[in-house]
């Protein structure tokens, strides 16, 4: 019984020893481009055996960094065979880049392409629509986000919310915390501390100084009062300089990119590119940080040395880590790229024919075929965008529910609109068709729908009634 006790107590330490660092790789495999390299700049700015390389590294170089790097590969996976959430997506890496050259300034305009953003409280709500909550939380979640800004914060804390309302302070609680655990980082935060705290929590850095500063000392740290806060936190003054650099690039603001009246260009995370009669599927690594570990750092291990352990040992738990990071990004490409790969193959009649040929999709469906699990689907495809020859689109415009012809054919609801449109540009304007007439009119293509479905359809595709309609 003791030796039982003693494994059970050292699986316990390792899996403690494995969370923040897949709280890391959770919030590497969500984070869009620009918030992977926020992430990766504040590792940079704490791990001294983290460098960036060259994209032009060469193969030789690339296989010296792994043949001397393997020893502490083995003991990143010892790890990582501890939690079930990391083997979902652990999987071996696809090539990352297979498009030719001669696309490169067809590439070029695809990553250029302009696309107007969703207003913020639609983005929330159509999180929480796929939340899993039950039906007092989410209602108290739909109110919440119907009281947050422009810039993603909440107009007035919940305390105060509770007592003017006579709301329930603890579901509110469980709902808030909900809502901000929604994309972007930070949103739903009742304050500027509280939203940079999220912020770094979402990237694992909960331990670190950046935390503390925020957390403790975010007035000392907006005057810029650097001793201070190194004389009440007993750490050099260079290593507060460095956490400042860090915080400040946060974002204040989540809901900025939200912002009404604002269009703004994307950088894709995943190209569709035609090849012949098919289509080439490639993850974007333009703007995906390129990391190493220095050479220099794995030489100091290697050497010896009298009173050199302790900083050896140290060295080893900073590679580790950068070893950690290095994977946790390829893995997130290798992820994004697979579930590109089944968008691909299950909408291939959208991506030959157009919008009115989408099909039905759910998460589920797809992170079966990846072997992954749903939440990791949706983490993946979070605030991520994939170019197409049809345009540039948010991965999650390819998930939608949707009808079952009388032929056995699949559409999805998307597809449906097409056709509401379709009926309503070929009407006579001079007899124009009811919502009566609509649903008719799909009934004869095997389509059967609501009238109130079809109301619905035709208010969000911004198309008037019937009456208002007559002689446009």
């Amino acid at each position: 019984m003791a030796g039982l006790s003693q494994a059970h107590t050292q699986s316990l330490e390792l899996r403690q020893k494995l969370a923040p660092q897949m709280q890391q790789s959770l919030a590497i495999l969500q984070a869009t481009a620009m918030e992977l390299n926020q992430l990766v700049d504040q590792e940079l700015a704490e791990n001294p055996v983290l460098e960036e390389e060259s994209h032009e590294i060469s193969l030789e170089e690339q296989k010296l960094d792994r043949d001397s790097e393997e020893a502490a590969d083995r003991e990143i996976d010892e790890l990582m065979k501890l939690d079930d959430d990391w083997r979902e997506y652990a999987a071996q890496s696809h090539a990352a880049t297979r498009a030719g050259p001669e696309e490169e300034e067809r590439r070029r305009h695809l990553m250029d392409s302009l696309v107007e953003v969703e207003t913020l409280a639609d983005h929330l709500l159509e999180q929480l629509h796929t939340a899993d909550a039950d039906d007092g939380v989410r209602e108290l979640a739909e109110t919440l986000i119907g009281n947050i800004d422009d810039d993603g914060l909440l107009v007035q804390n919940i305390e105060d919310m509770a007592l003017e309302s006579g709301l329930p302070f603890g579901k509110l609680q469980e709902a808030l915390a909900l809502v901000q655990s929604f994309h972007p980082p930070g949103v739903g935060a009742q304050d500027l501390r509280e939203c940079l705290l999220i912020q770094l929590r979402r990237a694992g850095r909960a331990a670190s100084l950046e935390y503390r500063v925020v957390d403790k000392h975010l007035d000392d740290l907006a005057r810029r009062r650097f001793v201070q806060i190194a004389r009440k936190l007993a750490v050099p003054v260079d290593q507060v300089g460095a956490a400042a650099a860090a915080i400040a690039k946060l974002e204040p603001k989540p809901g900025r990119p939200f912002q009404q009246g604002t269009n703004h260009y994307v950088a894709p995370d995943v190209r569709v590119e035609r090849d012949g009669a098919g289509y080439v599927v490639s993850v974007t690594n333009d703007h995906v940080p390129h990391l190493r570990i220095s050479n220099t750092y794995k030489d100091l291990v290697a050497g010896g040395g009298a009173g050199a352990a302790e900083a050896r040992e140290y060295i080893r738990d900073k590679i580790r880590a950068g070893k950690f990071l290095i994977k946790a990004i390829h893995q997130r490409q290798d992820t994004v790229l697979r579930i590109a790969e089944q968008i691909v193959e299950r909408q291939r009649d959208f991506l030959d024919r157009g919008v009115s040929h989408l099909h039905p999709m759910n998460m589920a469906q797809v992170a079966e075929a990846v072997g992954v699990h749903e939440t990791t689907v949706s983490r993946a495809i979070a605030g991520k965008y994939i170019a197409t020859p049809r345009g540039v689109f948010e991965m999650k415009y390819f998930f939608k529910p949707g009808y079952q012809t009388d032929g056995g054919e699949a559409m999805s609801n998307t597809s449906v609109k097409e056709e509401v449109a379709e009926l309503v540009r070929e009407e006579d304007p001079r007899k124009p068709l009811s919502d009566d007439n609509i649903v008719k009119a799909l009934a004869g293509k095997g389509i059967d729908i609501a009238r109130r479905t079809v109301a619905k359809y035709r208010d969000e595709l911004g198309i008037l009634p019937s009456h208002l309609r007559r002689g446009i």
